[in-house]
């Protein structure tokens, strides 16, 4: 798992430790230490700890002219035992809600498993987006994991489906990706509430 580096190429676009606007505003990265560990694999150290001990995110992009981010994730996603999904919403996504950003896209070609718990957490994130027009979507997120998501009712609040699967978003711009994911949600019927 130490290879594998948080996507580096919207690079130009965007840097979370550079925007003084971002929960990771000043952080500094060191590429030869490797420090943060998910069980006994340690991961690149470009990867932002945000509070749990199996889950870990980039912040690839944001635009708040358009209100977006785009999070990438790897691990393993534990609401069960680890909270992720908690201090997820409270250290990030509220930092976030504060800027005014309603429309949240996650990459999850790396997140291994999900072991959910009390969905509370992902009614109130829908909550908070749903007055501004804003969705929560998830892209590449495994057969198993996503399995296990719609068993804890997650669909009710996130978006997240075999059309935003298999998706090459690294070949995407980011300036129009939320354009993209709106096209693919709003076109399936399923997904209108």
């Amino acid at each position: 798992m130490h290879d594998i580096e948080p996507w580096y190429g919207w690079r130009d676009y965007y840097a979370a430790e550079e925007d003084r606007f971002s929960p990771f505003y000043g952080r500094q990265y060191d590429e030869f230490v490797f420090t943060n560990k998910i069980y006994n694999h340690y991961i690149h150290p470009q990867w932002d700890d945000f509070g749990s001990e199996t889950l870990y995110i980039k912040l690839l992009y944001v635009d708040y002219e358009q209100s977006f981010a785009a999070i990438e994730l790897i691990g393993e996603w534990n609401d069960c035992i680890e909270n992720d999904i908690m201090f997820f919403k409270r250290d990030v996504v509220d930092f976030l809600l504060k800027k005014k950003i309603y429309h949240y896209v996650l990459f999850c070609d790396n997140v291994l498993n999900y072991h959910g718990d009390d969905d509370s957490y992902y009614e109130e994130w829908y909550e908070d987006v749903k007055d501004h027009d804003g969705w929560i979507c998830l892209v590449n997120t495994f057969e198993h994991v996503e399995k296990e998501m719609r068993k804890y009712r997650l669909h009710h609040y996130m978006f997240f489906d075999k059309n935003l699967n298999e998706m090459n978003w690294r070949s995407k711009n980011p300036n129009l990706l939320k354009e993209e994911m709106e096209n693919i949600i709003f076109s399936d019927p399923k997904f209108l509430k």
